[in-house]
């Protein structure tokens, strides 16, 4: 039994690949068979004592299924060590409860993931009010890592005029730290929310934006609306162009029309989820984090 293998969930095969190459370790494809009823059943490949489990864990609900039958096969087939690599982290949202009986889906799921494998490597989870990925993972190792690095690669060479906005407060951290790395200025709005689809943006001084390029950055979008609002009051400003990029793409396909038409010249998304818009590959600092696992 080798020393080390990469075995990923069917959607990711390209990106798990690419990443398998760079560590130097076999890569394996998990066969998920789905019977009529909806049940599924997982096949792994030969297992190793370190054996890294490559899922993206968007669309998550049949994947934390698959997730825990992968594992299941695999610690039978003598896998000693199990590190998930899930650069979208599902269910890190709700991380209190806002009403009286709602669940806390990141506490239930940081148990169930935390019984599973021994080590999670994420990708800048969705987190709010939980400031350390290790107490979502109780009694295992956790990870965060940063994409800035991945994003800011992409992006040299950009207009130095260009301005990166951010789509709320939340974001300013994150979206001043890019801004600092390309030498550029920065702009956070101030975002209400009327509901999950319903959202209003402001800017505190328009006239940052006017003639200028600017660059949308957000670290999830899944409908929309927020990146197509926000462009939509970039143009009101007289934004000379606006391009977007994006964390983790969780928006159909189709919808980069929609984002189009709303003004948004081009969409670029890491590689944290397969998707069309996939222009900025995190495969350097998802090597970098799992490096110690091949030499072990």
């Amino acid at each position: 039994m080798s020393g080390a293998v990469l075995q990923c969930l069917p959607e990711a095969a390209g990106d798990a690949a690419r990443l398998a190459d760079r560590l130097g370790v076999p890569c394996h494809v998990i066969d998920v068979h789905r019977f009529p009823d909806g049940e599924l059943r997982v096949t792994v490949g030969p297992a190793a004592p370190v054996t890294i489990l490559y899922a993206p864990l968007d669309h998550p609900n049949d994947k934390l299924i698959m997730l825990l039958f992968a594992a299941e096969a695999l610690r039978r087939g003598g896998a000693k060590r199990l590190v998930l690599v899930a650069p979208y982290l599902c269910y890190m949202r709700q991380d209190k409860a806002f009403h009286d009986g709602e669940a806390i889906s990141q506490r239930a799921i940081g148990k169930l993931i935390a019984a599973t494998v021994d080590r999670v490597v994420t990708a800048d989870a969705h987190l709010h009010r939980t400031h350390d990925i290790r107490a979502v993972f109780p009694g295992i190792e956790a990870e965060d890592l940063p994409t800035t690095p991945a994003i800011a690669a992409a992006l040299q060479g950009i207009d130095p005029r260009t301005v990166v906005v951010g789509p709320d407060e939340e974001s300013a951290p994150w979206v001043g730290a890019l801004a600092d790395t390309l030498g550029l200025a920065f702009a956070v709005a101030r975002k209400t929310r009327a509901g999950d689809r319903s959202v209003e943006i402001a800017f505190a001084d328009p006239s940052l934006f006017k003639g200028r390029p600017a660059l949308l950055v957000d670290d999830i979008v899944s409908s929309g609306g927020t990146l197509t609002v926000a462009a939509k009051a970039l143009r009101a400003a007289h934004a000379a162009t606006i391009d977007a990029v994006i964390v983790h793409a969780l928006f159909p396909p189709e919808m980069i029309e929609d984002f189009h038409q709303a003004g948004i010249r081009s969409v670029r998304s890491t590689s944290s989820v397969p998707h069309p818009s996939n222009a900025i590959p995190l495969d350097d600092v998802l090597a970098a984090a799992l490096t110690k696992e091949v030499s072990l």
